[in-house]
């Protein structure tokens, strides 16, 4: 299985990186053996990937890095970089790989703390003779500062080092740092393919594959999640019913607060998961005995522990809420396409009598101004408004 089967309906994304990954080959191998390095190359030293959510963007950057990385014997008989099975594919694939930094962050931003480490790390030599590569999943969350930190480097790489960087548009990175690297841009999959992959690669049902697939509208992480995820099902069910019980104030006012009890255990059950165990772990190696007291000087990095975990249960809220928001957006986009009679594919048949009732007892304009108000709810959201607050308001204008 080569390292770009994973990339779902992204064929011409996959040739650019591709060629890429052979040119980096040949300049490493024309490099160990002495020779000139080539000169034409479509190799470059800092790429950003981007694309709307669950286009694949983290999935591209690591299967390039896996490519760059590829020491497969086949290479020497003009076999393409990218195999799949050798140390190099594997290791970078699974997040083990020495001259490969995976960064992904379960935090609202990346500072400027965590940019310099990166930096720093960008600056050494491969430790196994081909790229140090340098994977930024989350690009769109370096805060002002961070991103001065990373320019530098971006625009003084060292000999072998390679940038990655992976955000939902142009518009979330630096217009510095963007426009010092190759820019690719990947699509929504087809919901197709989405279902393809998942009954080929997770074996789901066929059937399930294709439910999952249209009602995500080819979001993969979301389809497959749905696909095999009980609890998924039941809230998205959860969040389908919302705009039927939107009919009076009483009825906004509950269905805001649900929304937000809802997010708010999400991150409960995440935090009961993780935070027990990073606090013991921590007081282990600050050298805390068994339910002891601990150590004089150790406070501040308990207060630094706590910190970080009340900040991921932000971010672990707001993304629950972000998706239910996400699925109240198709469901008005498919009460639309009733209202329009257009030919588009329903998302959610699943609950097409509440399509059709909202589609008969409203009009086209009034189902718009309603996706508006969910759109201004995520806006909202990111603009660090109370969620209930913001919720409340959306539900109100849901009715309006």
């Amino acid at each position: 299985m080569a390292v770009w089967d994973d990339l779902v309906g992204q064929t011409r994304v996959e040739e650019q990186l591709a060629a890429a990954a052979r040119d980096a080959d040949a300049f490493v191998t024309a490099h160990a053996a002495g020779e000139p390095e080539p000169e034409a190359s479509k190799m470059t030293h800092a790429w950003l990937f981007t694309g709307p959510p669950g286009s694949g963007r983290a999935t591209a950057a690591r299967a390039f890095a896996a490519a760059l990385q590829c020491v497969s014997p086949d290479r020497a008989l003009g076999g393409a970089p990218g195999c799949g099975f050798c140390d190099g594919c594997h290791t970078t694939l699974v997040g083990t790989h020495a001259d490969v930094e995976i960064v992904r962050t379960d935090l609202l931003s990346i500072g400027v703390k965590e940019t310099r480490d990166l930096v720093r790390r960008a600056q050494l030599s491969p430790a196994g003779g081909r790229w140090q590569v340098i994977v930024l999943e989350d690009a769109d969350r370096l805060t002002e500062g961070a991103g001065n930190v990373l320019l530098k480097a971006v625009e003084e790489p060292a000999p072998r080092t390679v940038w990655l960087l992976c955000a939902p548009s142009l518009e979330d990175v630096l217009p510095t740092i963007r426009s010092r690297c190759r820019h690719l841009t990947l699509r929504t999959p087809p919901v197709e393919a989405v279902a393809d992959v998942l009954v080929r690669r997770d074996g789901i049902e066929p059937e399930v594959a294709q439910a999952a697939a249209r009602a995500t509208q080819g979001h993969i992480d979301r389809a497959r999640r749905l696909a095999t995820d009980e609890r998924a099902r039941a809230r998205r069910s959860v969040v389908l019913k919302l705009p039927l019980r939107v009919e009076d104030v009483g009825g906004c006012l509950r269905a805001a607060q649900e929304l937000v009890d809802a997010a708010a255990e999400d991150a409960k059950q995440v935090a009961e998961e993780i935070d027990v165990k990073e606090t013991e772990e921590l007081k282990a190696a600050l050298g805390a005995a068994q339910g002891g007291r601990m150590p004089r000087g150790t406070a501040g990095a308990m207060k630094e522990l706590e910190d970080r975990q009340k900040r991921r249960r932000t971010r672990t809220q707001r993304d629950s809420l972000d998706l239910a928001l996400t699925d109240l957006t198709g469901f008005y986009r498919d009460v639309l396409a009733l209202q329009l009679r257009s030919r588009s594919a329903l998302a959610n048949t699943d609950v097409r009598d509440a399509l059709e009732r909202v589609a008969r007892d409203s009009t086209p304009e009034r189902t718009l101004r309603r996706i508006e108000a969910v759109l201004a709810c995520r806006e909202a959201l990111d603009r660090n408004v109370a969620p209930l607050l913001a919720v409340e308001a959306m539900t109100m204008a849901l009715r309006g």
